[in-house]
Order: structure tokens, then C-alpha cells, then sequence
């Protein structure tokens, strides 16, 4: 098999070629950087990740977490790669000089991230959800909790959790039960329970703080009443020096298909007199404050997505030209050389199958990740809400689509090898257990298609979905008197139209009836990412074919063509279910929403 994490000219075309991640230079933030910098740390990333974090992925896998009614054990690598993780300066990368970091854009930070996401998913967990709390602390928090807990994190010495689960309220939080109760000194005694909340306990880290949403004894009920508290699990005193234990109790550790070297705890708050919380910002904002760590959380676990995809496709690519089988259907003669499988016209199309999904996939995070630069950096007020608002639109997508696909990709993988593809001897059934988690980490495909028609786009449609398709038009444009690509251009624009007429649709089936208009949400969340993807396609291709054009040689030439038959495919292939999508869907298609139960 192989010890690649990712193909490092597909990650190099990807920040600087679709993405121009160089420009970034001319902006103040990054006027000490240039791209050896960036280079530099995709280098340390990638071997971190390959010294650190790959070599223990199937041991943490086949020795999940124990809890002795006291403490988590862990098998040690895993501390040493948050260590090395640490030390390297990743969990404070993207912060201010100032504050210890690196001054690093998020867009190369998450290309980082992939490296780590495609050695261990699992380990890397604690540092992901460490990094998502940092944030809010760093964003939300007053001045005196940053000055308690803030330096700890983002050295290592802290790791962070989101605690928003119950066990009675999944994705519906407004319903949330845990409750807040303020103090004479300021502070509130937290009362609840919370469940599947990842690296909720171990003993890597001095601390854990936990960012726990809750609501304040009075508060109006749904997600108007909603806190922010921060909770740590052992008091931090005034010096910065660790108190007494809180009143937060591990009650015991979930058993995943996937990812089972991050711990998934039930955590009890206020068993006795109530776990010590901290108001993180205004009273009753908590949920609005939470969504940056949650949106963050979505785009994370896509791209996380999107990594195992990328590590199933390069098992599976290795394994196929190593592995001889069969003769061609034109062979006849029974003593010919047998060949390798990849020369079987099946098995290269699932090759091709993988490598679009991975691809696009990878492609839709990181401009997600530059979007969200570019609304934090961007150098002008006009340039930062555009990127915001084309963002909020795209979310959505960017969690779902590589969920989505990426699992498919995964299991493709097992398929090219046969047999041997679903013993553990080979990485990729555990490929495909890790991945099969992302379709309902940070919520599930249903809920995510409700918040793209029924919130994103409202009843006329909001900025951000005008903004995609100017986008996608400029690059319709783009592709114009190209001979290679109007096939391509032709196809994109087909789709792009199909999903302005099944929106508008929509919309007015939802005015009408918001039930059934919503019905079918998570087909149109389909539909809508197949069109975003295949945008991304259609603007590699426009790259490989100015690139071919100019007279790229070689390997390079190969990689530009196999940019423009992995396009082709897409266009073909998986813009193909859209007219049929699309019918369904304006067609206000009632067999499901008139489903009964007493019929199951």
C-alpha cells in the first residue's frame, strides 16, 4: 500500500493555482509571510502527520479508550502527537503575533489540517475541537477569561470540547434542558447532562474546557434563552495555577464504529453543588455565539471527509497497479501474462469515480477555508461581507457534499480491492467506518437541507446565493471559445439553470405550504451540491486546459489531462441525476411527506 497522506502537487494546484492563496501576501496580516512560509508549514504538517499520527491510526482503532469509574486511559501515542502538534505552534497558527501565534491564513492552516485528517482522524479530534474553542474564547469571552485561559489553550496545556448534545435534544437546541444558576460573585453552577461530546475527558492535558451551552433559571424558553457558559473541568485559579476539580463527572464512554480513539463521553454537570460557569459574552446569545464554533466544526468535518476520501483513492490507486488479475475481454490466450487490475476498464472507472469525489470534494473545503479568510482579511468592507455571505450560503454544502461522497469514495476503495478490502490486514474498512461518522457529525444531511432552503434562501433568496451565481456565471464566461471545455461549459450551465428553476420553485411551494415545500429539502441539498462542485470542476479544468495550451510537459502535462478527464466525468456522469432531481422536486413529490406511520 502507501505511505502518502495526499498528493502534494493536487494540494499545491488546489492553494495556489484554483485558489491564488499567494495573493495573500499583499495583505498586511501576511506582509512578513511570502510562500516559502506557507510551504514551510505544509512540510512541518505533513511530517507531523506521517511521524506522529499515522503510525498509530489502526492501534488507536483496535484499542478504543477505557474508563475505570475514574480515569480515561489512552493509548500513549496519542498524547505524543498532541504534544508534537502543540509544539509545532498548529493549535496557535492562525492567532495574532501577539497572542503566540503565527499570523498564518486560515485557508493554509486547513491544508494542514488535511494532512493531519488523512493520517488520523481520530487523534486529530482533540486538537480540531481545541482549536474550535480557542476561537470562541478568543472572539466571545471578556478580557479576564482570555487572561486565564486563552494562553493555556492555544500552548497546549488546555484542550477544549463544544457541549451542546443532551440526550433528549440532538439537533433541536432550543429544547435543551441544561440549566444555569447565577451566583452572588458573578459566576453561574451549571446543572445537566451532555452526551457524545468528543475528547470530553482524558488526561493529555492539564484541562479540558469545556464550552457548554445552557440555559439561565428564567430564561424565555427556545433558542432566544440559550447561554454560553465556559466550564472548565478542573477551577483555574487567579495565578493561572490549577485549582480543585469541578463539579463536572465523566459518567461514562460511547462506543463509535469510527473514530474510537477520541473519546465520546456523557458528561454530568452539577452532581452535587453545581460545575462552576463563566458567562461567555451577553446572557441568552449563547447559541449565536456557538454557531462560529459549530460552522467551523461543519467545514472541519467536511474536509475531514474529503481527507479519508483522498486516502482511500490513493490505497486503492496503489493497490490497482500493483496487483495483477485477469486479461483484457481481447485476450483469449489463457497463458498470457495476466495484468494489473488497474488495466480493467471497471476498475479505472471507479479510480476516476474516487478522484472526482476526493478532489471536488477538497476543492469545495479549502475555498470555504479561503472564504473565510477573505471575510476576516479581505481589504475592504464590501470584499469581507461578500465572503461572508457567499459562505453562509455554501455551509451547507461544503459539511454535506464531501460527507456525502467522500463515503462513497471510502467504500469504492473497499470494492477495488476486492476481498482484501474489508479485512482489517488493509486501511480501508477502517476508512470507511471513520467516514461513515461525517454524515451526522455537526449535524445530518436532513437538518443541513432544512437550514439551506428554509433559512439560506428564505422565500425570495438571500445575497449569498446571488453572489454564487454571478460567480458561476463569470466562469461560464471564463470557459467561452475554448474548444476543450464548452462540452463542459455547456454542461455546467445546463445544471446551473435546472437549479435556478427548481429554486424558484421551491420557494414558492414553501410559501404555500412550509411541511411540504421543506419535504424534499435534503434532495435539493443534493442537487445544489452537485451544481457547486461541478463549478469548482469546470474552473480546475479552465486551469488544466490554459496550462495544456501553453505547453505543459510530462508529469505535469499528465496531471492537467487527468484534471480534465476527472471534470469530464463529473459532467457527464454526476450532473446526469439533475434533470431528474429537478422534476421531482418541482413537482412538489408527496410520496414520502404523505408516508404514514402506521404504513411502515
Amino acid at each position: 500500500m502507501t505511505d502518502q497522506l495526499l498528493n502534494e502537487r493536487e494540494l499545491s494546484f488546489q492553494l495556489y493555482e484554483l485558489l491564488d492563496t499567494q495573493a495573500l501576501l499583499q495583505r498586511p496580516r501576511y506582509a512578513e509571510h511570502d510562500r516559502a512560509v506557507f510551504d514551510a508549514t505544509l512540510d512541518t504538517a505533513r511530517q507531523l502527520a506521517a511521524d506522529y499520527f499515522a503510525p498509530h491510526n489502526h492501534k488507536g482503532d483496535a484499542n478504543e479508550p477505557t474508563f475505570d469509574g475514574e480515569r480515561v486511559t489512552l493509548i500513549p501515542e496519542t498524547k505524543a502527537a498532541w504534544d508534537a502538534f502543540a509544539q509545532a505552534g498548529f493549535l496557535a497558527a492562525h492567532h495574532d503575533y501577539a497572542d503566540g501565534g503565527l499570523q498564518l491564513p486560515e485557508v493554509v492552516l486547513r491544508a494542514c489540517m488535511a494532512y493531519f485528517n488523512a493520517a488520523n482522524i481520530a487523534s486529530v479530534a482533540y486538537p480540531f475541537l481545541s482549536i474550535g474553542a480557542t476561537n470562541l474564547v478568543k472572539s466571545f469571552a471578556s478580557t479576564e477569561l482570555q487572561a486565564r485561559f486563552l494562553a493555556p489553550m492555544l500552548e497546549g496545556r488546555f484542550s477544549g470540547t463544544m457541549a451542546l448534545t443532551e440526550a433528549g435534544q440532538g439537533s433541536a437546541l432550543g429544547d435543551l434542558r441544561t440549566s444555569a444558576r447565577p451566583m452572588a460573585d458573578g459566576t453561574y453552577r451549571v446543572f445537566g447532562q451532555k452526551m457524545f461530546i468528543s475528547g470530553g475527558d482524558h488526561e493529555m492535558t492539564e484541562n479540558i474546557v469545556h464550552m457548554v451551552l445552557a440555559r439561565i433559571e428564567g430564561a424565555p424558553a427556545g433558542v432566544k434563552g440559550i447561554s454560553l457558559f465556559l466550564v472548565p473541568k478542573f477551577l483555574v485559579e487567579a495565578d493561572g495555577s490549577i485549582g480543585v476539580r469541578n463539579d463536572v463527572a465523566l459518567a461514562g464512554l460511547l462506543h463509535k464504529m469510527g473514530y474510537r480513539n477520541t473519546t465520546s463521553t456523557v458528561l454530568s454537570f452539577g452532581e452535587h453543588e453545581g460545575a462552576v460557569g463563566y458567562l461567555v459574552g451577553e446572557a441568552h446569545k449563547g447559541l449565536g455565539y456557538m454557531f462560529q464554533m459549530m460552522n467551523e466544526a461543519r467545514i472541519g468535518v467536511g474536509l475531514g471527509a474529503a481527507s479519508l476520501a483522498y486516502q482511500s483513492y490513493l490505497h486503492a490507486l496503489t493497490y490497482a497497479r500493483e496487483r495483477p488479475q485477469g486479461r483484457l475481454p481481447s485476450n483469449k490466450d489463457p497463458l498470457a501474462p495476466q495484468v494489473q487490475i488497474i488495466q480493467h476498464a471497471d476498475v479505472r472507472r471507479m479510480l476516476l469515480q474516487q478522484k472526482v469525489y476526493a478532489e471536488g470534494s477538497l476543492a469545495l473545503c479549502l475555498y470555504a477555508s479561503s472564504l473565510v479568510e477573505d471575510a476576516h482579511s479581505a481589504p475592504c468592507e464590501a470584499e469581507r461581507r461578500d465572503a461572508a455571505e457567499l459562505l453562509d450560503l455554501l455551509t451547507p454544502m461544503v459539511k454535506s457534499y464531501p460527507s456525502r461522497y467522500g463515503l462513497i469514495a471510502s467504500d469504492i476503495g473497499i470494492q477495488v480491492l476486492g476481498g482484501a478490502g474489508y479485512t482489517r490486514e488493509y486501511p480501508l474498512e477502517q476508512y470507511y467506518r471513520d467516514n461513515r461518522l461525517n454524515p451526522i457529525h455537526e449535524g445530518t444531511e436532513g437538518i443541513h437541507g432544512l437550514d439551506l432552503l428554509g433559512r439560506k434562501l428564505g422565500p425570495r433568496g438571500g445575497d449569498g446565493y446571488r453572489l454564487f451565481l454571478d460567480r458561476a456565471r463569470a466562469t461560464l464566461d471564463s470557459a467561452r471559445g475554448d474548444g476543450t471545455l464548452e462540452p463542459l461549459q455547456a454542461a455546467l450551465g445546463d445544471g446551473l439553470g435546472i437549479l435556478e428553476q427548481v429554486t424558484m420553485a421551491l420557494q414558492g411551494q414553501i410559501a404555500a405550504n412550509a411541511d411540504l415545500g421543506l419535504s424534499n429539502a435534503t434532495t435539493y441539498l443534493d442537487l445544489f451540491g452537485r451544481v457547486v462542485v461541478g463549478w469548482l470542476w469546470l474552473r480546475q479544468a479552465t486551469l488544466a486546459s490554459r496550462a495544456l495550451t501553453a505547453g505543459a510537459k510530462g508529469s505535469e502535462a499528465d496531471f492537467y489531462r487527468g484534471k480534465l478527464q476527472a471534470a469530464r466525468y463529473f459532467m457527464d456522469w454526476e450532473l446526469a441525476p439533475l434533470p431528474a432531481q429537478a422534476n421531482l422536486l418541482q413537482a412538489g413529490n408527496r410520496v414520502c411527506f404523505d408516508m404514514q406511520d402506521a404504513w411502515f
